[in-house]
């Protein structure tokens, strides 16, 4: 067997410094034995083991497809960890992130991508809004972008909300082939001018095995028992996603019938 070279590092976080509160889900800044800050998502909040899973495939695929993404890694949370934590609620999410979790590398000072201030070029924009159909990220819009700016450069975060087909798990095989109807509201859809020429290119780069390597990333122990075995799980992850590149020249259609529509 071929050893997967795509791998995340592992780190144990030290120190709890401060809630994320801008989301649902209680994200917060930590630092790690590595001496290094993050942002942690942690397994026991809102959707769960789900959302880490959609941002460990989505933020490791954009990053294949040569997209800036802030490093990804598992996050350790110890059992004590948290116990001196004044707020009860955090100390109950704390508690109940107790192992593996996701984490991205913290970018000190970066600020929210804001379209009426940054203009993005047409390549980058088609490439993100690509990424977005593919991965059927419905968090990506005018009001809430998951974008940062960094040393003067575009960073992709939070790709929880994706692949949604997960929350309800039947029907993916038809939700699998089906344009993502949603691509009308993303925030970069009218600069998106180029999606044909990024479809030609980034299918090359995104191939049935490297889709395989991305997908095996996934910790069994975030892989919910009612839905199968940990290995029937990735693979039904990994044929939707190659289902969707399959049928995606409709998928592109329409995001391009979608951006005519606004402009």
């Amino acid at each position: 067997m071929i050893k997967n070279k795509h791998e995340l590092r592992t780190v144990q976080v030290l120190r709890y410094i401060t809630p994320l509160r801008e989301g649902g889900s209680l994200p917060a800044i930590v630092e790690a034995e590595d001496g290094f800050m993050y942002a942690l998502k942690f397994r026991g909040a809102g959707q769960g083991a789900k959302a880490l899973i959609a941002e460990l495939i989505g933020g490791e695929t954009a990053r294949l497809l040569g997209l800036r993404v802030p490093e990804l890694v598992f996050a350790t949370v110890d059992e004590a960890f948290g116990r001196t934590e004044p707020d009860e609620e955090i100390q109950d999410l704390l508690q109940a992130s107790t192992g593996l979790n996701l984490a991205l590398h913290y970018l000190s000072s970066a600020i929210t991508f804001d379209p009426a201030v940054t203009q993005i070029d047409p390549l980058l924009a088609s490439q993100i809004v690509w990424l977005d159909c593919l991965l059927t990220n419905v968090d990506r819009t005018v009001r809430n972008t998951n974008m940062l700016m960094w040393n003067k450069e575009l960073w992709l975060i939070d790709h929880g909300a994706a692949l949604y087909f997960h929350h309800s798990w039947d029907g993916w095989q038809e939700a699998a082939t089906k344009p993502f109807a949603l691509i009308k509201d993303h925030v970069l859809l009218p600069q998106a001018s180029m999606l044909q020429e990024v479809d030609a290119t980034f299918r090359n780069i995104l191939t049935p095995q490297k889709i395989e390597d991305i997908v095996a990333l996934i910790p069994s122990e975030w892989i919910l028992p009612e839905h199968g075995t940990p290995d029937e799980v990735r693979q039904v992850y990994t044929q939707f996603l190659q289902a969707r590149l399959a049928h995606f020249s409709t998928i592109v259609n329409h995001a391009i019938d979608a951006r005519a529509a606004l402009i």
